[in-house]
């Protein structure tokens, strides 16, 4: 059983980035596909660094880190972001051994709280690859409403894929 004691949800900084960037780089060819990722547009190391880097200090990406027993294992971002509106949120377990423990519902639910008042929403978006069971059974899990699966690039680094649609609004996070 998780204790809520040992699952941290806390801002981003800019010291986090290269633990973000280890993520990525570090992250199996199959495992970046799986999430719908076209491996010949993953920028190199320092490219990525300088990426994230911008997008935290220009606050274009709003990035939450999640932390299991002190420890750094995954995080969360909202990028698209219409401040006083919407957001679309990415979802990421960094450790493959951390994963289907339930540690990443436990991880959403407590980032919702911080999304929806720190961004001022009124409607945040995840759309996670069609194929990807994993982020499509949680965001069902946590109250999530689908709304439709579409074909899509979702971002920079990613292949032409179909996406769910999954919403949740400040009026429904009251459920939660």
């Amino acid at each position: 059983m998780l204790s809520t004691n040992e699952i941290q949800v806390r801002e981003a900084t800019l010291d986090d980035i290269p633990l973000i960037v280890d993520y990525w780089i570090k992250s199996s060819d199959q495992h970046l596909v799986n999430m719908g990722v076209d491996l010949k547009k993953m920028p190199n190391k320092d490219d990525l660094t300088e990426a994230l880097t911008s997008a935290v200090s220009t606050k274009k990406s709003y990035a939450l880190i999640w932390e299991f027993q002190n420890e750094a294992i995954g995080h969360t971002n909202a990028n698209n972001i219409i401040v006083g509106d919407s957001a679309f949120m990415h979802i990421h377990l960094w450790n493959n051994h951390k994963r289907q423990k339930g540690l990443g519902t436990e991880f959403i639910k407590k980032s919702l709280p911080l999304y929806f008042h720190n961004l001022q929403l009124k409607t945040l978006y995840c759309e996670p690859y069609a194929f990807n069971d994993a982020p499509n059974k949680t965001l069902k899990r946590i109250g999530f409403k689908f709304e439709k699966t579409h074909t899509t690039i979702p971002g920079s680094i990613n292949f032409e894929q179909e996406v769910n649609r999954w919403k949740i609004t400040k009026e429904m996070l009251k459920n939660i």
